[in-house]
């Protein structure tokens, strides 16, 4: 089982900053891939960040330039810098992690709980 963790959501003003950060625990697998997504009331999933084992980067077009993701491959770990906040980042943000189980070679696609993201304006 894999169990992703995640933390540093919370209230914070338009322009302001927040780092959210996500750890992924368990044994059997190797994630490739691990990333953001956010759902903000009414809307759908979408994804904000993503980061491969190797480096590369993915960013939803309306976080680019604010927000930065990284990665400690050695802790299973991720984090996304907010920067520049806006109320329209308001949302629940959920880690993501991609990759496969050692053992049976299946595909690994997890989620954490979530962590509220709210900017006032």
């Amino acid at each position: 089982q894999v169990q992703l963790v995640e933390s540093g959501g919370g209230l914070v003003q338009a322009g302001g900053s927040l780092r959210l950060s996500c750890a992924a625990s368990g044994r059997g697998f190797t994630i490739t891939r691990m990333g953001w997504y956010r759902q903000a009331p009414g809307k759908q999933r979408e994804m904000v960040a993503s980061i491969a084992t190797i480096g590369s980067t993915n960013y939803a077009d309306s976080v680019k330039g604010r927000f930065g993701i990284s990665r400690d491959n050695a802790k299973n770990t991720v984090y996304l810098q907010m920067n520049s906040l806006k109320p329209e980042d308001t949302a629940v943000y959920y880690c993501h992690a991609a990759g496969v189980r050692t053992t049976t070679f299946d595909i690994l696609d997890a989620w954490g709980q979530g962590t509220l993201v709210t900017v006032s304006s």
